[in-house]
């Protein structure tokens, strides 16, 4: 490995990156969850405090006091009386793992090592708006067809638990019963009949298959892999899926090796917070790659879980003791191609959702119609 890549500030060797978390989790007294946005924010006025050259204990005191009762107040107080007493904020913060994961703590402590505190945080804020950015732009563009998919649902159980039972008493008060009406008359009678019958049934068959489903993932690890590829190549979806695991890694890689992270540890992060089997492969593949004293590239571009751009930068990266560079690039391209896709993917499911309710409702209403004008045309003749 060229010696540009080497880390750039002092982490103690002492200091492991995973096994810390691990250790302390059961000696915190409050294990508290904050929402990305939250901890974005006191990162953010954590970092502007200290540039300004507040001490630490202080500057956390002061975000105690301005922030509203929560969590993150309750963590803040933890947070002033730990350092306090001399330890470390990284240390302190690897208390609450539910809210600083082992990349943010290991990236506070690179900076605490370097003397580069604020810097790191700033750089630790900007990634973690990025993160939550990609997020809203996601679920901002779930939100309509979700939408659209539970009124569809609501009109439809109307349809089938109120209208159509009144149709059929209508039809039968005229005379004739079910075997009389139209083949779609009969389809859609007998359709609402079998749910309004067994959509408890319905209803329990989808509880139980996802709760076979999570322990299916968490238990079985040949289950998981097959789900994991599925989610990489299903239509539409699968390229969103992929682009954001990319865009993901190489964020976070960058992230950590900018901070002054090695690479090994860094790897050693990017393993323990991975949510696809397949990517965890890949990013072990390069960790046992840098181990044994070979590069980045070669086994980035043996596990085809990134293109020939990602390697080839990756590679480039390497030879010019840029890598870190480099990976914040690819970051920035993939994270403009996930808001593309997302555009693109959401662009296309709108108008489908949109005529397939169109179609299904037209069935219905061709289906309780047609009796109808039949029974107007025979009056009519009579």
């Amino acid at each position: 490995m060229p010696k540009k890549l080497q880390r750039k500030l002092p982490v103690p060797k002492t200091q492991a990156v995973i096994a810390p978390v691990e250790k302390e989790r059961s000696l915190s007294p409050f294990r508290g969850r904050v929402g990305a946005r939250a901890l974005a924010e006191f990162t953010s006025q954590l970092a502007v405090l200290l540039n300004a050259g507040i001490p630490v204990t202080r500057s956390l005191r002061v975000l105690e006091g301005q922030m509203p009762q929560g969590a993150m107040r309750r963590i803040c107080k933890q947070l002033v009386e730990d350092v306090e007493a001399g330890t470390p904020l990284s240390e302190a913060m690897a208390k609450y793992p539910a809210t600083f994961d082992p990349l943010y703590t290991n990236m506070v402590r690179a900076g605490e090592a370097g003397g580069v505190q604020e810097e790191i945080l700033n750089r630790l804020s900007g990634f973690l708006e990025q993160s939550e950015s990609i997020k809203a732009r996601v679920k901002g563009a779930l939100a309509y067809p979700v939408m659209i998919l539970a009124v569809a649902s609501l009109v439809l159980l109307f349809v089938f638990a109120y209208v159509i039972p009144r149709f059929r008493q209508v039809f039968e008060s005229i005379g004739g019963g079910v075997n009389s009406f139209p083949w779609s008359t009969r389809v859609v009678i007998n359709v609402g009949e079998h749910l309004q019958a067994w959509w408890w049934s319905y209803l329990l068959a989808l509880v139980l298959l996802w709760l076979l489903h999570r322990l299916l993932m968490s238990k079985v690890s040949g289950y998981r892999a097959f789900a994991h590829r599925l989610a990489l190549r299903m239509p539409l979806f699968g390229k969103l899926v992929h682009k954001s695991l990319v865009a993901r890694f190489a964020r976070t890689f960058g992230t950590l090796i900018q901070s002054g992270v090695p690479h090994l540890e860094a790897l050693d992060i990017l393993k323990a917070s991975s949510t696809n089997v397949h990517m965890y492969n890949a990013v072990d593949g390069v960790h046992a790659s840098i181990r044994e004293g070979a590069g980045i590239a070669v086994p980035m571009g043996e596990s085809h879980m990134f293109d020939d751009i990602v390697v080839n930068m990756v590679d480039v990266g390497e030879q010019t003791g840029e890598l870190d560079r480099m990976l914040v690039k690819i970051a920035d391209r993939y994270e403009i191609e996930v808001d593309r896709t997302v555009d693109t993917t959401f662009k296309v499911i709108e108008p489908v959702m949109l005529v397939a309710l169109a179609l299904i409702v037209g069935f219905i209403v061709f289906a309780l119609f047609t009796p109808l004008l039949k029974m107007m045309q025979t009056l009519s003749h009579h």
